[in-house]
């Protein structure tokens, strides 16, 4: 008989069936040939993207150890920094010292321990506006500080607090350009513009201009690094954490900031530092490091990137302050799940799969896994768990069923990207406005 190899890349099936004959005594006994056709199954492309390993072991993790006992030294300094500091919010002051100070408490990232006292300095300031907008005279800088303040935390501030900077044609007076401070000040209120404030837009553009025509003349040295720093990236467009760790270091070179503060900064940013390293080192199955390790999709899906340090950190810049540590254990697993899912419609999969993948998702049926290939069960079944774990326990704490929601959230996602790999596949370049259709619910999610 002729034989073909078993071999799992091959399919073999026989043609052409021969009669037996039963053999006589009289005649020798014949062998029949079966002829059999073998058919060569050709395994999809894969192709890769070539991604590193994580440059964050579990060992590294796991050395990231504290001492207990100077954590309870520095908390007991801190709560009277603390005090020391709530003190000096209501001390009477000048209106600028006191916008000032809320901006140096946001910078140095502890204004969250003084929410409740800056929303009533804010509010008060909010309440007559008009009055300290007279007081505050020609003075763009305290103005400008104002505003930033004001909208950044939610009062309805008009852009028209800048009127009686601009000239008789409506721009900005040239008695500016050499007001450094006022200048930066200015730079970052423009940058929280909403659309149709023309006074804003030309602050945006002449400070601009300005900031970087005194960059190539002769500034003060922290001057220098702040207006840099500020052209680089406007403040509210920054991380939070790194902006924090900026500012102290930058506020340590400079005489008029106040020690308290300062103090107070450089222990707290430790000690919220030493509860991030906790949260990655905590090994429990209700913990974000021990659930990644334990899901295992970093090795059974080897083309995928292996982020979970990285996704944390991104989770960090949404919700820095410390009692969040829920949330961003729950942002931190969807964010690893969308780096995989990511890998998986961009790289690694075929179209066939990724619309059979999207279907199953869509569905949120279990019994869909059966028309998937190995690589795609074990994926849908991490989400399905971990999405339905997560649900339980919300169900659980607040009564509340977020299924459905959930659901929706990644068979949305799933869609974008099924669209983005068709492009791929179809060699079809896509039109900005098509790309903007398609990306808008990537980039908020979540």
């Amino acid at each position: 008989m002729a034989f073909c190899s078993s071999a799992p890349s091959f399919c073999c099936r026989l043609i052409g069936a021969y009669p037996r004959t039963v053999p006589s005594k009289s005649s020798p006994r014949r062998c029949i040939l079966l002829p059999i056709q073998c058919t060569a199954r050709t395994p999809p492309p894969r192709r890769s993207a070539d991604y590193q390993p994580s440059s964050w072991s579990d060992e590294y993790i796991q050395s990231l150890t504290t001492d207990t006992k100077v954590e309870e030294d520095n908390a007991t300094r801190m709560g009277k920094l603390t005090e020391d500091v709530k003190h000096l919010i209501y001390t009477k002051k000048g209106m600028e010292e006191q916008l000032q100070l809320i901006d140096h408490l946001q910078q140095l990232g502890v204004a969250y321990h003084f929410k409740e006292d800056i929303k009533d300095a804010l509010g008060t300031i909010y309440g007559s506006v008009e009055k300290v907008n007279m007081l505050l005279k020609d003075n763009v800088h305290a103005t400008a500080l104002m505003f930033r303040l004001l909208r950044e935390h939610g009062f309805a501030v008009s852009e028209g607090v800048f009127y009686r900077f601009m000239d008789e044609k409506g721009n900005l007076k040239a008695s500016l350009r050499h007001q450094t401070e006022g200048l930066v000040s200015l730079y970052e209120a423009s940058h929280l513009a909403k659309e149709g404030e023309h006074v804003l837009e030309e602050a945006t553009n002449f400070t601009t201009k300005q900031l970087k025509s005194l960059m190539e003349g002769s500034l003060e040295p922290h001057l220098r690094e702040h207006v840099a720093h500020a052209l680089e990236l406007p403040l509210n467009w920054r991380m939070p954490r790194l902006q924090t760790r900026w500012f102290i270091e930058a506020s340590q070179r400079e005489a008029k900031m106040n020690p308290v503060l300062l103090e107070l900064a450089k222990l707290d940013f430790n000690r919220v530092q030493i509860i991030y390293q906790r949260e990655l080192r905590e090994q429990n199955s209700a913990q974000t490091y021990g659930w990644w390790n334990n899901l295992g999709l970093a090795r059974r899906l080897p083309f995928s990137r292996d982020r979970l340090v990285e996704n944390y950190f991104g989770t960090v810049g949404c919700v820095f302050e410390p009692q969040f540590g829920r949330c961003r254990e729950l942002h931190t697993k969807a964010n690893c799940f969308i780096v995989t899912l990511d890998d998986v419609y961009d790289i690694y999969g075929t179209m066939d799969e990724l619309e059979l993948f999207t279907d199953a998702v869509d569905r949120w049926d279990v019994n869909a896994m059966d028309k998937l290939p190995e690589y795609m069960r074990i994926c849908f079944l991490a989400l399905f768990n971990t999405t339905n774990d997560i649900a339980y326990n919300v169900q659980k704490e607040k009564g509340l069923d977020i299924i459905p929601h959930l659901k929706k959230a990644w068979a949305d996602l799933l869609k974008t990207f099924t669209v983005e790999a068709r492009w791929y596949h179809q060699g079809y370049t896509p039109n900005l406005e098509s790309t903007w259709r398609t990306h808008w619910y990537r980039y908020q999610f979540p």
